[in-house]
């Protein structure tokens, strides 16, 4: 089977990731905030309708619809495999999210960067160098030292906050499957086409068990807040699917490490503006060392020179 390579444009690859890790990185408030008025079925099949079709309709007025041809051209079964993962991928998400916190939710869920590394290292014959391996790391390190006080408290959580976490974990692992499905189907299809797909099967998917009929009762506040995330899952979704197409998928995972950091920026800046909206997570000097050393890390896997991706 022939696997995918990157275009080589990592400066645009570096910008579509960094794109990601700012929506993603807000994301878990704006969900946080919706679960308090809706089910995790009902936001979870909105993001996907609403995501494909506003896609849908970019893609019209640029005349790129897909073509059946096209279409039936595409493996399948990986096309399933991609869209049955993201689906779960969100629900469990979703699920965990609402038994947790937006920091633990975070640090869990970066599982599913160090498991798309991994992955593309040994599927896509990608490589890392010694000093990609030193930032590695590096990057383990400093997200155990930065959620220090967040996983002492797991070991005496409530098992409510416990089974959440566990929700979370398996978010992780079956997010790594639907990314290195996403990355080999670049050969056949464009990234926009992908998610088009994906999002259309999820939003399916979901239809059997969403609550449309909520929707219409939601606050200003959490209709807003729905808004959000149905455009955050077109656009973060979007840029990473492109970013694979430019970079490598080890160095975009590297990327999206930094995503706890802006997920802890954003939780500080809500209590500024909203403080009763969400409290801000306590952060210790060992703490913000881990931050410090979660950011050397990851640039230092996605910026290092890295050896060329054997031929498969």
């Amino acid at each position: 089977m022939t696997l995918h390579h990157s275009s080589g444009r990592w400066r645009l690859g570096l910008a579509l990731s960094l794109l990601t890790v700012v929506l993603w990185g807000i994301l878990p408030i704006t969900l946080k905030v919706t679960l308090q008025a809706l089910d995790v079925y009902t936001v979870t099949w909105f993001r996907f309708l609403v995501s494909f079709a506003l896609l849908a309709l970019y893609l019209g007025l640029r005349q790129q619809l897909p073509k059946l041809a096209t279409l039936r051209a595409t493996p399948l079964n990986l096309l399933v495999i991609a869209t049955v993962s993201l689906a779960l991928n969100y629900l469990l998400y979703l699920e965990g999210l609402n038994q947790t916190t937006a920091a633990n939710a975070q640090v869990l869920i970066q599982l599913a960067p160090v498991l798309l590394g991994l992955g593309a290292l040994t599927i896509f014959k990608e490589r890392y160098t010694q000093w990609q391996w030193l930032g590695l790391g590096t990057l383990a390190a400093g997200l155990v030292l930065f959620f220090d006080e967040q996983l002492r408290t797991l070991v005496t959580a409530p098992q409510q906050y416990l089974w959440g976490s566990g929700l979370i974990l398996l978010a992780a692992a079956i997010w790594t499957v639907y990314a290195l499905a996403q990355k080999q189907l670049l050969q056949k299809l464009p990234s926009a086409v992908i998610m088009l797909a994906i999002y259309g099967g999820s939003a399916l998917l979901f239809s059997p068990v969403a609550s449309p009929l909520q929707i219409g009762s939601l606050s200003p506040l959490h209709l807003s807040m729905l808004l959000l995330c149905a455009l955050n899952t077109l656009m973060a979704y979007g840029a990473f699917a492109e970013a694979l197409e430019h970079w490598e998928a080890s160095r975009v995972s590297a990327v999206l490490s930094l995503t706890p950091l802006v997920t802890l920026g954003a939780v500080f800046t809500v209590d500024l503006i909203w403080p009763t909206l969400m409290p801000p997570e306590p952060l210790t000097v060992l703490g913000l060392t881990g931050a410090v050393l979660v950011v050397v890390g990851s640039l230092g896997i996605a910026l290092g020179r890295s050896s060329k991706a054997v031929k498969g």
